[in-house]
């Protein structure tokens, strides 16, 4: 959990800061941002993420385990309670992704998640998915260029979106591929824990293959040599590369978000993550034990498209889905939708929770 400086918590002065609120429950993490609007973006006020694997097994079973959906139920109790917090908060959205998408056993869950901790979760498509992903990395498109090619790779799904940067400064998705597997789904599928050669190709000709109609309707790669499209990561294994590639000694969101890597530094530093091993990436202060195997799942999916477009550079975005929900809730201007909690009724019962490193 990370707190920021503290704005107006809503309350009935007109005057009143506005708080807005938003959760990413994906695949592999739950995320939640509470911030306030100000006048060319938002104010974070607090921000948490927790990695669940609520998809652990999935691929499998094509249902949410018992034990999966305990451990993200009880990082939703957290989400709730911080949200209750900054009561009333204006206007919320709650989502979920692929794992609930997938799982036959998904309605049972937010069922029970409604009951335990008052939230309405929704699932959403992979377009919707693929449009708030845009939406929250708008601030890192260059004025100089018109479009983008957004990568967001998930723990059960990767959403690849072209989108158009109109005057008006929205953006028009002009298409998008949703790839069947993210992180967590390519490290249960290929458990090793280094990932043999022989998997890690399979993913890069799997993704290969996955593109070749997408680039065949857009000619995505004629426009990248123009110049004409940035492309720009999201994801949890794309911000490790960042961090990686700067050498920090910790994981730091200020120093990576919005940096720009060239393709050869991408590979290197994937070169680099590679030859750790297991036990390395555990020990690694921007990895660690919790993602030491799903990172080179992301890595595999990275070189993929590095490969299979001519891409010269990545803007690496420590942002999302989340921010997306966010800048979608304070710029749409249909009647809000108002979430009252109760303040102080639950005190916090874990303090010390990860800080938001882009783990989706």
């Amino acid at each position: 959990m990370q707190k920021y400086k503290k704005f107006s918590r809503g309350g009935k002065d007109e005057n009143a800061v506005r708080n807005y609120a938003a959760i990413d429950l994906g695949t592999n993490s739950c995320r939640l941002v509470i911030a306030s609007p100000t006048p060319t973006s938002f104010h974070i006020i607090e921000t948490f993420s927790r990695i669940t694997r609520l998809g652990e097994g999935i691929i499998k079973e094509n249902e949410l385990s018992r034990e999966a959906s305990r451990r993200t139920i009880k990082a939703l109790k957290i989400c709730s309670e911080i949200i209750s917090e900054y009561a009333p908060i204006h206007r919320a959205r709650f989502v979920a992704t692929a794992a609930c998408r997938r799982a036959k056993n998904c309605r049972d869950f937010l069922s029970e998640v409604k009951r335990q901790t008052g939230l309405n979760l929704e699932i959403i498509s992979s377009q919707e998915e693929s449009r708030l992903a845009v939406i929250g990395c708008l601030p890192l498109l260059k004025k100089s260029v018109k479009r983008a090619l957004v990568f967001d790779i998930g723990g059960g799904s990767t959403e690849i979106s072209l989108a158009r940067l109109a005057n008006s400064g929205k953006a028009f998705i002009e298409g998008y591929v949703s790839l069947p597997y993210g992180v967590v789904t390519i490290s249960e599928a290929f458990p090793n824990k280094d990932m043999t050669n022989l998997a890690y190709n399979t993913v890069m000709e799997r993704t290969h293959k996955l593109l070749e109609a997408f680039e065949e309707r857009y000619k995505i790669s004629e426009a990248i040599e123009n110049g004409e499209i940035q492309i720009i990561g999201t994801s949890g294994t794309v911000t490790v590369l960042g961090a990686v590639q700067l050498n920090l000694p910790r994981y730091n969101r200020s120093a990576v978000d919005g940096i720009v890597i060239s393709a050869g530094d991408v590979k290197h530093a994937i070169g680099k993550i590679r030859r750790m091993g297991d036990d390395g990436r555990k020990k690694h202060p921007c990895i660690g034990p919790l993602k030491a195997d799903l990172t080179i799942a992301g890595c595999a999916i990275i070189e993929a498209i590095c490969s299979f477009w001519p891409v010269k550079e990545i803007t690496v975005a420590d942002r999302g889905i989340r921010e997306g929900i966010l800048l979608d809730l304070m710029h749409n201007r249909k009647k809000p939708r108002r979430h009252f909690f109760r303040r102080g009724k639950n005190k916090r019962t874990e303090k010390n929770e990860t800080t938001d490193s882009g783990s989706h």
